[in-house]
């Protein structure tokens, strides 16, 4: 059965690439990795991937390249570059980038690829290192629709929601319209949990308060900021884990990017990423997105 499934080549084995490689080997795919870190590498080896020494090599008899970049201009780079991955990939060839980068840099990669008869879908992903381990990640995808169909159940085996937003760029446009939603949220309920707390009212309290009220939303209910009310999420374990702050930074920045292109009015956005980039510069960047909470704790004491 392995033998009839596609060759697929990883790039980029972070905090989420790596659990998503897992998953496909878990799945019976045939998977070559490369990665800068060779601890990761090792570690996908013992899981029965195989190593390849360099990003050119990987893609060797690939019929399936799936990659999870930091930024934009290393996607770029790596696949349509100087030194880009064009010239190594067979004509035929399925391109899957998990990348969270800017919807401009998808279509250009797209476009180029598709000269070479190269396919390309973007398919940024939600749901943390925890949902890439589990195997339940969303996927936002934009590109054509027989290329989607493709890559669907590569996609299934390391996720449980599969979107098609659209054409290229429209994944990466989707995800960060979700992002920059879910930023304002983990703020206002920061916010309100700590004026209860100022006010003498039990985090824990008000949190079951609001689940039952229009106050009610994920961030709340999931993935609680205030530490101890909910376990197994960040904010109960020193917000350690789970997704960076500077990701989010990053994120808000391609939002705010985005939004100025389209004329798209961004006010509360746009104060997310100004209240990030605070938190980011006092030494938090590292650290879960929900430990924002603690830049309005300290504002209060």
């Amino acid at each position: 059965m392995q033998n009839e499934l596609p060759k697929i080549a990883f790039i980029g084995l972070g905090n989420m690439g790596a659990p998503m490689a897992h998953n496909l080997l878990k799945a019976g795919y045939s998977v070559c990795v490369f990665d800068l870190v060779q601890t990761t590498m090792d570690s996908l080896e013992q899981a029965g991937a195989t190593q390849a020494k360099s990003a050119s090599d990987v893609v060797q008899g690939a019929d399936v390249v799936i990659s999870m970049l930091p930024a934009g201009k290393h996607v770029e780079s790596l696949y349509i570059g100087d030194s880009g991955l064009i010239s190594q990939l067979k004509a035929g060839c399925l391109v899957i980038d998990s990348s969270t980068i800017d919807a401009a840099t998808s279509k250009v990669v797209a476009n180029e690829l598709a000269k070479k008869s190269i396919h390309f879908i973007d398919a940024p992903v939600s749901g943390g290192v925890g949902g890439a381990t589990a195997g339940t990640l969303t996927f936002i995808v934009g590109g054509k629709e027989q290329d989607y169909a493709t890559a669907l159940p590569i996609l299934q085996a390391m996720g449980k929601n599969i979107f098609h937003a659209g054409d290229h760029g429209a994944g990466q446009v989707a995800k960060i319209c979700n992002n920059m939603l879910l930023s304002v949220l983990m703020l206002g309920t920061s916010e309100a949990l700590q004026m209860a707390i100022d006010n003498s009212l039990d985090p824990k309290v008000m949190s079951d308060i609001m689940l039952q009220s229009s106050g009610r939303n994920w961030t709340l209910e999931l993935y609680n900021p205030c530490p101890d009310v909910l376990p197994n999420v960040p904010s109960s374990n020193n917000y350690q884990g789970g997704f960076m702050v500077d990701l989010m930074k990053k994120d808000l920045g391609l939002a705010m990017d985005t939004g100025l292109k389209s004329q798209s009015a961004t006010p509360m956005g746009a104060l997310a990423q100004s209240l990030y980039s605070i938190h980011s510069q006092q030494g938090n960047g590292q650290l879960d997105f929900s430990s924002i909470f603690n830049l309005f704790s300290k504002q209060e004491k």
